[in-house]
């Protein structure tokens, strides 16, 4: 937990410094108990962002090669990622899949945040792509409430293909959380599509990105 607050504030006194974001809705996150985070996906830097500012520890997937490297380097990327609450996941283990979701239910059961994109990998063009069900099934396997958020503009702080970060001003928008009844893992396939897309109709009224009816079809990055 202290390195999870060094990493935090350290992190979060960074980008407010460097970008200034607009933050809008922290309040409602809620206090106590399970949560699900689900945001639009533009950025790299969109599951550092969103632990950083948000009032709580918010538990995304990230590379398990980001925890194994050696070295210096590599001692100071898991101590970051660990540090920001970060989840090792396989490369080819997709953050979809089954176990991946059994992995995040087990933090809301005890009580933690989680967080997901429902489009499942960035967005390269700037649509926001149809939501894939996991988070549907997070929702109504778990009965936490979900929390939706847009980001705006994060992907001018590292366009895809670069390496490099470049400061500039971004906005968090976080909305009202999403209640759906707790039906535990066997509810009927409709149930799960429909709550996706009412999460999916949240973020777009946050991030206000123009809407494609597929999926998002990009190969995840790696």
């Amino acid at each position: 937990m202290v390195l999870y607050n060094l990493t935090r504030a350290s992190t979060r006194g960074l980008v407010a410094g460097l970008c200034r974001p607009t933050i809008t809705g922290l309040e409602h996150v809620p206090a106590h108990g399970p949560f699900i985070v689900a945001c639009n996906h533009q950025s790299f830097l969109d599951s550092v962002l969103v632990q950083a500012l948000l009032p709580r520890r918010v538990g995304f997937f990230a590379k398990a090669e980001y925890f194994t490297g050696t070295g210096l380097k590599g001692l100071a990327m898991k101590s970051f990622f660990e540090g920001v609450g970060s989840i090792p996941v396989q490369r080819d283990q997709q953050a979809a899949s089954v176990a991946a979701l059994k992995t995040l239910l087990d933090i809301l059961e005890e009580g933690g945040g989680v967080g997901i994109y429902p489009e499942g990998t960035r967005s390269r063009d700037g649509l926001l792509y149809r939501g894939r069900t996991g988070v549907g099934w997070l929702a109504l396997t778990s009965g936490a409430p979900v929390v939706p958020v847009g980001l705006i503009d994060t992907d001018k702080l590292q366009p895809a293909g670069k390496k490099t970060v470049k400061p500039g001003h971004f906005t968090l928008k976080v909305g009202q959380p999403l209640y759906f009844q707790k039906t535990g893992p066997e509810h009927a396939l409709p149930a799960r599509r429909q709550a996706t897309d009412r999460v999916m109709d949240a973020i777009a009224e946050l991030s206000g990105q123009q809407r494609s009816d597929s999926y998002n079809r990009n190969r995840p990055e790696g």
